[in-house]
């Protein structure tokens, strides 16, 4: 009698060779921001794991968008911080404008990418240049997120020459959707990614950059059904990613300093939870949301000297807290816009 042993869900080739480049891709990003001791590692950590997450395939289109996200959201932070800053209701309306035309980029589907990076550039980097004091500069946070835009690209294009795809992937095609439908997602979104930047900045959480991104990034789904799902799953991500980043400095210790260990950490927890993020669809899911977490750890938290361990309590419970609060705005705000036919959305019962 044969006996029929039920295997787990594996990696093609082609996701093999995925997760291979999220692993290698980020790895590098940080060893390079922490052998040159450049400021932010959380860009040099967190954005390649995106271009080489979000987008199977890189392109020259894809590359325009994520350069041309950098600029934007530069130029945008500049303006505001260097003319509004000190105007805080015009400042305000500025970004709801700014994240309006961002996430009609997402909802309509002509620049995804573009639209999903500016998003989270933007929000990081207002959300750092705030708190610039008189004796310092902004300067230094934009040519650093330009700096890490510029390496993600060569890191990006280097691990697909690195582990190309075996077989051609198809294309996706983004579906069709109604007008009514675009404006209640981009005033939906809008309206959230807004009300966290005034939040983050009235109650003066400077060290809740996590927190903040948390609740942006729930935003990607664009709608009130998907946004429970994605704040659950983004929930899950973070309290994983952060005992994965708990279980890390077991095994660092008090050698955090000596940058071969944090590299062969990083690079097998990017890879197992790769591996995890590629067969679950490789949308922004749980294995995204645990990649993202323990990316920013790395980047922003680790270092000669440093720990994990307060920053991963203390990012897991900050994150929990804006997830839900951040959904309990968007259920409110959907059913708002529904009752208006100009603004209503097909998922509308």
């Amino acid at each position: 009698m044969t006996q029929i042993v039920s295997q787990g869900p594996q990696l093609d080739s082609n996701g093999l060779r995925q997760a291979l480049r999220i692993a290698g891709g980020c790895t590098l990003g940080f060893t390079i921001s922490e052998l040159m001791n450049w400021p932010n590692g959380i860009f040099f950590t967190v954005y390649p794991m995106l271009i080489l997450g979000m987008v199977p395939t890189l392109s020259r289109g894809l590359i325009n968008q994520f350069i041309a996200s950098a600029a934007f959201s530069a130029l945008i932070v500049l303006i505001m911080q260097g003319l509004f800053s000190h105007l805080p209701v015009v400042m305000t309306l500025l970004v709801f404008g700014v994240f309006c035309f961002l996430f009609h980029k997402m909802s309509s589907g002509s620049a995804f990418l573009f639209g999903a990076l500016g998003v989270i550039s933007l929000s990081i980097q207002l959300h750092f240049s705030s708190y610039v004091d008189q004796g310092s500069s902004i300067y230094p946070l934009i040519l650093t997120n330009g700096l890490a835009i510029f390496l993600t690209v060569i890191i990006g294009a280097l691990m697909h020459g690195l582990f190309p795809d075996v077989t051609a992937r198809p294309g996706r095609v983004m579906p069709a959707k109604a007008k009514e439908s675009i404006r209640h997602e981009v005033l939906l979104c809008s309206t959230v990614a807004t009300l966290s930047f005034v939040v983050f900045q009235v109650l003066d959480l400077q060290d809740s950059i996590s927190a903040q991104a948390a609740s942006v990034l729930i935003l990607f789904s664009l709608c009130w059904k998907a946004a429970g799902m994605a704040g659950w799953q983004r929930a899950i991500g973070t309290l994983i990613g952060c005992n994965a980043a708990l279980l890390s400095q077991l095994f660092l210790y008090s050698h955090s300093d000596f940058l071969l260990f944090p590299m062969a950490i990083l690079w097998i927890l990017s890879f197992v939870f790769a591996r995890f993020h590629i067969l679950g669809g490789g949308i922004p899911g749980i294995g995204f949301g645990v990649l993202t977490t323990f990316g920013i750890l790395f980047g922003n938290s680790l270092g000669p000297g440093q720990d994990l361990v307060y920053s991963a309590m203390y990012r897991f419970s900050s994150v929990s807290v804006a997830i839900i609060l951040s959904l309990c705005v968007v259920y409110v705000i959907h059913h708002i816009l529904n009752r208006f036919s100009v603004t209503r959305h097909h998922t509308y019962d």
